[in-house]
């Protein structure tokens, strides 16, 4: 008797041991994915098919659910297009007064459409306004072939885009997001070009405006109303894009900033708009109320020297080119957070503008809370001969 209620007792344990096992793992799965001590504990977005919360000053992914899986993108879509003509804007390849002709092709789109007619010119500031604010298809098309020649060659240029980008789970096969085979990405690569976008800050006046008007003083005046409602009803809220299709359901790729913070929330597959934009406010919501942002430089502050070895330069200086910062949640302690600049003794001429020098590694103790990459500022030639001739011998002889 003694040896079968040693028997059941030893059976009960057990079956406690497993059931308490597969409750842990079930509760595991449920979680949302996120990135270490800062990921939410709740699903911030039940509606959504795929989601994700990310900081976009530091890349820090606050909450995440189904974040890397290849879904249609549908209009979201257009933050790349939006991506690479800025990109040029900046560079001046291109200018906001230029016009742009509107082909067959591009005015044949279906869908979301500012409704140019074949033939039709509107300046490039125009047509932002159309794609950003209108989700215009035929705007979209008309400003790729402006700046490769073809949708087709724009699509190569997207899709090299987002192989810079490190993005793994994107392929475009058009420029607007209409229905199309082999055309996906995901939320945390529409995360990722997002950010992206949000660094050419003129953006910001096409995605962050309510209403606007094209064809203004013509017969036919165009009415413009925001399809991203967030950017009237959402305090801080100035982007980015929505995007809908029958396949894709509702999608929103949205940013907002408050106090130093600024968030993007993508949602893709929600079943309805208010389902969307509640849950995308609900995601800023829970940032906002929970995390800080502690800056490391600001942009444009002096950060070090690299000594360049040959060159028509003995040494290039180094400057913040965004702003480094980390994210902390509030109430913790910014005790023992120290930054470190790691540049090698020198580097061999000639260094090109852009050129990763150095890093920038921030510190929490011994946890390494964030790196950022340094890039040079600027060229530097190889120096010619005779001008390190003069440079080694200087110390003895003094040339003209």
């Amino acid at each position: 008797m003694r040896k079968m209620r040693y028997a059941l007792l030893a059976l009960c344990v057990a079956a406690s041991v497993l059931g308490a096992a597969s409750g842990a793992n079930a509760e595991e799965k449920a979680k949302p994915k996120g990135t270490g001590k800062t990921a939410a504990a709740v699903d911030l977005a039940p509606g959504a098919r795929s989601a994700i919360l990310m900081d976009a000053n530091t890349g820090t992914i606050i909450y995440e659910k189904n974040s890397h899986d290849k879904l249609p993108p549908a209009s979201i879509t257009k933050i790349m297009t939006m991506l690479l003509t800025v990109e040029a804007l900046d560079e001046g390849r291109l200018q906001l007064t230029d016009k742009v002709r509107t082909s067959e092709y591009a005015a044949s789109m279906g869908g979301s459409q500012i409704f140019l007619e074949p033939g039709e010119e509107m300046t490039v500031d125009e047509m932002l306004k159309g794609i950003a604010m209108a989700s215009g298809n035929d705007a979209s098309v008309a400003m790729a072939e402006k700046l490769a020649g073809s949708e087709s060659a724009f699509v190569d240029q997207m899709n090299k885009k987002a192989e810079e980008l490190g993005l793994k789970d994107t392929h475009f096969a058009n420029c607007n997001g209409l229905p199309a085979e082999n055309h996906y990405s995901s939320a945390h690569d529409i995360a990722v070009i997002s950010k992206e976008l949000l660094k050419h800050e003129r953006i910001i006046k096409y995605t962050g405006a309510y209403q606007d008007y094209l064809r203004k003083d013509s017969a036919k005046p165009f009415w413009l109303v925001n399809t991203n409602k967030l950017v009237r009803f959402y305090t801080g809220a100035d982007g980015l894009k929505t995007g809908y299709t029958s396949e894709a359901k509702f999608c929103l790729s949205a940013t907002a900033a408050r106090d130093g913070l600024r968030a993007v929330a993508v949602v893709l597959g929600e079943p309805n708009t208010k389902t969307r934009n509640s849950e995308v406010s609900g995601m800023f919501d829970y940032l906002f109320s929970q995390y800080k942002v502690h800056t490391i430089h600001k942009a444009g502050d002096a950060i070090g020297k690299v000594k360049i070895e040959k060159g028509v330069k003995t040494e290039l200086p180094l400057t913040a080119k965004e702003t480094y910062s980390v994210l902390l949640r509030k109430g913790i302690t910014q005790e023992g957070i120290r930054h470190e600049v790691v540049l090698p003794k020198s580097i061999k001429a000639p260094v090109t503008a852009g050129q990763t020098v150095g890093k920038l590694v921030v510190y929490q103790g011994t946890n390494v809370l964030k790196e950022y990459e340094l890039k040079a500022d600027a060229n530097v030639a190889k120096a010619g001969w005779w001008k390190l001739f003069k440079r080694s011998t200087g110390s003895l002889f003094k040339f003209d």
